[in-house]
């Protein structure tokens, strides 16, 4: 085997060097799934070198667990110009159908996919794949991190190649986004505290004789519980788990009628399903890492926290990870801002993750109920959904991510911290609408149409923001991160409000 050397991000030691990346302003991101490409065409985009290091080979599988993507996620691919493709590929929902009859309507969401996407994992990879290639991101497939070492002015990884040479890498940070049996968690010596919820749930895409409705739809019986949902190409995921067969280890092979039984016993029906693509076997764990920042290392994705599949949202959580990180690890790479900002990303991203866990591990056990206290938690629970729209609001915002809020400074504006809706804007440059100005990836100034600042913040040192207008009447002047969360908001602003605004976080 060859021995191990140093060099920069964009370098295989085994097989090439490349001087002219500088490794004090690139990042490594472990791991090419949706959360580690999206992170990853972030950062090339705004002109930060990328090495993207991924265990498997580079063919992209078309068998995947994910298969739902919420409207919060389709807003931020949406501020990257890919959600209509991707829409294009899938079924929208509007209607997700829980236990006792419990539907809750999409529709009524202030987003413009007020549905679910009911689409395959490796579409919104194909997508942000292409988009991470054409910002030149660089792909190292077969390559496996063996180690992590830091100081205080980068990070080096020790990795392996798939034909047995090693070689180390080197960058200013690292990202692990490389699933729950996490790499990088495991070499910075973290811990991934929880426990396992559900043992042996069965999971295949297959096609229905006697197709339900077009909706998503859970269920759950004293003995069994299981999901339904349609892809839109002729196939359905179809999950589900039998309390009678839940000791039976993963490696244990699944078969179409073991499916068919749990679907029995959870619906009254197995809907005649046939022809399966794939069909596996795996548990669900409830496990969430207490720090998703060691230092210049990073935890995304199922990496920082995994959850039961209820609700679809695992890699809808992990993509909100990383278009939370990557705005933050580029404005500190180009100078724009302090190193600080980096807490934020598990002041922020913490809570939302914990949060999930919660509301999923909520769904499951309601739809695992199966003793008289049980049942009557969960007819208190669907009385409260089905009758008391504050409560059927927040848990909408949850499952589709668009209620979601980052803390706020005390005294701040009201909208500081909330998710910015696509708004109207004034025709220009940068689009009608707040998601095309987003693009650019900078942060966006929507003020009233008669106000405007210099192109100079404070002391005459440059801001990066693009200045959009209203289309309406509105008063309120905000300033949008480049992730689509309020940074700032003021009513009636003056000028030197705004100036203030832009320096403090674009003017570094």
């Amino acid at each position: 085997m060859k021995g191990s050397t140093s060099t920069s991000a964009h370098s295989d030691t085994s097989t090439r060097s490349d001087s002219s990346t500088r490794s004090d302003a690139s990042v490594i991101v472990a791991g090419a799934g949706p959360t580690g490409l999206l992170l990853a065409g972030d950062l090339a985009a705004a002109g930060i070198p990328v090495t993207v290091l991924e265990k498997r080979p580079a063919k992209v599988s078309n068998l995947t667990r994910a298969f739902g993507v919420h409207a919060r996620t389709l807003e931020q691919l949406d501020a990257r110009g890919l959600a209509d493709e991707l829409v294009e590929t899938g079924r929208r929902i509007k209607e997700i159908r829980l236990f006792d009859g419990l539907a809750l309507d999409l529709t009524g969401l202030n987003s413009r996919f007020a549905f679910l996407l009911s689409t395959p994992q490796f579409e919104v990879e194909k997508l942000l794949r292409r988009r991470a290639a054409a910002h030149h991101v660089t792909f190292r497939h077969g390559t496996e991190v063996t180690g992590v070492r830091q100081d205080t002015s980068g990070v080096e990884v020790a990795v392996r190649h798939e034909d047995g040479t090693t070689g180390t890498l080197r960058a200013a940070y690292l990202v692990g986004a490389d699933g729950v049996h996490s790499t990088v968690r495991g070499a910075i010596g973290r811990s991934f505290p929880g426990r396992s919820v559900i043992s042996s749930i069965v999971l295949a895409d297959v096609r229905l004789s006697g197709e339900p409705d077009p909706t998503a739809a859970v269920n759950g019986s004293k003995d069994a519980f299981a999901f339904v949902i349609p892809f839109g190409d002729g196939y359905w995921r179809v999950g589900g788990w039998n309390r009678e067969r839940a000791d039976i280890p993963d490696s244990a092979p699944a078969s179409l009628d073991e499916l068919k039984d749990i679907t029995r016993r959870a619906f009254g029906s197995d809907f005649g399903m046939h022809d399966a693509r794939w069909i596996s076997r795996f548990h669900s764990d409830e496990r969430q890492v207490r720090s998703y920042r060691t230092g210049r290392v990073f935890l995304a994705g199922d990496a920082a926290h995994t959850h039961s599949p209820a609700g679809g949202q695992g890699m809808n959580t992990g993509l909100q990870d990383a278009a939370n990180l990557s705005w933050k690890l580029a404005a500190v790479l180009r100078g724009r801002s302090p190193e600080s900002l980096l807490d934020t990303y598990q002041s922020e991203r913490h809570p939302v993750g914990r949060a999930v866990l919660r509301s999923s591990g909520a769904i499951v056990r309601l739809a695992m109920a199966h003793n008289t206290a049980q049942y009557a938690l969960r007819s208190v629970v669907t009385a409260l959904l089905k009758r008391v729209r504050r409560v059927r609001e927040k848990a909408l915002g949850q499952i589709t991510g668009v209620g979601y809020a980052y803390a706020a400074p005390r005294g701040a504006h009201p909208l500081v911290g909330h998710r910015a809706p696509d708004i109207a804007l004034a025709e220009g440059s940068a689009g009608t609408r707040l998601h095309e100005s987003l693009r650019a990836g900078e942060f966006v100034l929507v003020t009233p149409a008669e106000l405007t600042v210099d192109e100079k913040g404070e002391h005459g040192r440059p801001v990066h923001a693009i200045p959009v207008h209203w289309a309406s009447e509105r008063r309120t002047s905000l300033l949008v991160r480049p992730d689509g969360y309020v940074a700032w908001a003021q009513e009636n602003a003056r000028p030197e409000q705004v100036r203030a605004a832009l320096a403090e976080w674009t003017g570094a």
